[in-house]
Formats: structure tokens, sequence, C-alpha cells
């Protein structure tokens, strides 16, 4: 019974674990898009900045009123849904799912730890024929069971 225990919250544990590990990887990857939309925007404003500057003309301004659409794209994301503000969010959503995920491991290890000290005990009680091991094998895997 213990071993089975021990199979399940082994299973649970691996679960949660690469569940934490994929929240990360996606709250990672978000913020390197973030990354790439800030830098895009940076692009933008110092090309229009230079462009005024340095070229007075219709078609500049034209130009520069286009590249100004496309950085407040950038940050709003008004055609994909991607701009800055959401990317930010949807990253910091990751994070805190991979934080929850990572907040259950602990209680599950220890519920591990006492199932294999309790399948040890219990092993150990029929070799010797010592009762109090089975009973504390029991508490063990009780208790076990409770943290997973």
């Amino acid at each position: 019974m213990l071993a089975l225990v021990l199979a399940f919250s082994e299973t649970l544990g691996k679960g949660t674990q690469t569940a934490a590990l994929a929240y990360n990887i996606e709250a990672s990857n978000l913020w390197a898009f973030f990354q790439a939309k800030t830098i895009r925007q940076t692009v933008l404003r110092t090309a229009a900045e230079q462009m005024e500057v340095s070229n007075p003309g219709e078609a500049v301004k034209k130009q520069i009123a286009k590249w100004e659409r496309d950085r407040r794209q950038v940050t709003v994301g008004a055609r994909d849904g991607e701009g800055r503000k959401e990317l930010s969010a949807r990253a910091n959503g990751g994070r805190e799912k991979a934080r929850y995920r990572d907040g259950r491991l602990p209680p599950l290890r220890a519920g591990l730890g006492a199932v294999q000290i309790a399948i040890v005990l219990a092993s150990a009680s029929i070799i010797t024929s010592i009762a109090a091991l089975v009973w504390l094998a029991g508490a063990l895997g009780v208790a076990g069971i409770a943290f997973c």
C-alpha cells in the first residue's frame, strides 16, 4: 500500500515540477518578446527624432507620423493584442503560476520522504518482528499521505 502511495506521489510531484518549469519557460519567452518590442519602440522613436531634426519636409513628416503610429501600436498592441502592456501582464501571470506550482513542491517532497521511510520501517519490522516499527511505519505513511 505504501509503495502504491509512493508511486502516485512521485508521479504527482513530477507533474507539478514539469508544470512549474513550463510556466517559467513561458514567462521567460514572453519577457524576451517584451524586450524585443521595447527595442523596436526605441528604434522607431530614435529614427523619427533623427529625421525630424535633419530633414524637415512633407514626405518626412508623413514617415515620422507613420513611425509614431507604429511605435504606439508596439506599446498597446492594437493589431495583434501583443503590445508591451499585454506581454508584461501575460509574463507576470506565467510567473505567478510557476510560483504557485513551486510552492506546492516542498510539502509534496516531505510527504514522499515520509512514505519512503515508512516503507523502510515496514520492511525492517518484518525482518525484526518489532511491532513498534509497524506502528511507526503506519504513522509515517499516514503523515506522508497527508502531505501529498
